[in-house]
């Protein structure tokens, strides 16, 4: 994809209201595409090839289904080309339930973080359930401590939200604040002008390993246990799912399933012996 239509391609997603991560996330996927195949104009076969490619990497469906939607735009507005994706239809979606940590370990793994950004950064992702992408575009305006709120500003889906904010939390924000005095963004990186996502990753896989914690966990994970101990707290599922920012109240009933409260409530029929 030469410059003029990686531009133009932009424009238009801009122009559409898609949020700025998502056309990042379909101008790269473009970029892959075009490095697949060497036709200069996309095909309805090129395009299923594609989507095979990409499977064949053990990919998630979800990846693919974005990737092969990225590729459909830019073949509408940069060749006037309309592709379809009836092949990905009928997909049976595989329902893998995410590992979660107790509290313990989210408490064992933030004691263990010495560095006070890194400290806040992983507090703040657990404490308000965020996604890695919401942490890195906070601003410093979208906390309001009178409220005790902070605001989640389009995110995915282009949706704003609120989420409730801590008491120790927010002292821990102030306590941050006074020591790295970020003007914009909350937390900014060395270069940039926010924080990257590898860098929060490489956090806490650090910290991981310091604490010698051997579950499938990533910085994802701790939104996923955020809504856990929510739920397990008595917190009510149609809160959670407007904290979390869900469209459907399926994606939140996900955490009763691995709901250690929920699960206890069962009277096991061996118990009765």
């Amino acid at each position: 994809m030469n410059t003029n239509d990686s531009e133009l391609l932009r424009e238009i997603l801009s122009l559409r209201n898609y949020a700025p991560n998502t056309i990042k996330t379909y101008l790269k996927a473009v970029e892959q595409y075009n490095a697949f195949s060497n036709l200069q104009k996309p095909t309805q076969q090129s395009l299923y090839k594609f989507a095979i490619h990409l499977k064949e990497k053990n990919l998630s469906f979800s990846h693919i289904k974005n990737s092969v939607m990225a590729v459909k735009l830019y073949s509408e507005i940069v060749f006037g080309i309309k592709l379809n994706s009836d092949f990905l239809r009928g997909y049976r979606k595989e329902r893998k339930l995410p590992d979660v940590l107790s509290i313990e370990e989210i408490k064992t793994i933030i004691n263990n973080i010495e560095n006070l950004k890194h400290k806040t950064i992983i507090s703040l992702i657990y404490s308000c359930g965020l996604r890695i992408s919401e942490c890195i575009n906070l601003k410093i305006k979208d906390i309001d401590s009178k409220r005790m709120l902070l605001r989640i500003n389009q995110s995915k889906g282009n949706k704003d939200r609120f989420v409730p904010l801590s008491d120790k939390m927010l002292a821990l924000l102030r306590e941050y604040y006074k020591v790295y005095k970020p003007t914009e963004f909350i937390f900014e990186g060395q270069f940039e002008k926010y924080y990257s996502t590898r860098s929060i990753q490489a956090i806490l896989k650090r910290a991981l390993r310091k604490c010698n914690i051997k579950k499938q966990i990533t910085v994802h994970s701790l939104r996923h246990s955020y809504a856990t101990h929510l739920l397990e707290q008595g917190t009510d599922i149609s809160i959670i799912q407007k904290i979390l920012g869900h469209r459907d109240i399926k994606t939140t009933l996900l955490y009763t399933q691995i709901s250690k409260s929920q699960l206890n409530k069962i009277k096991n029929p061996f118990d009765t012996f």
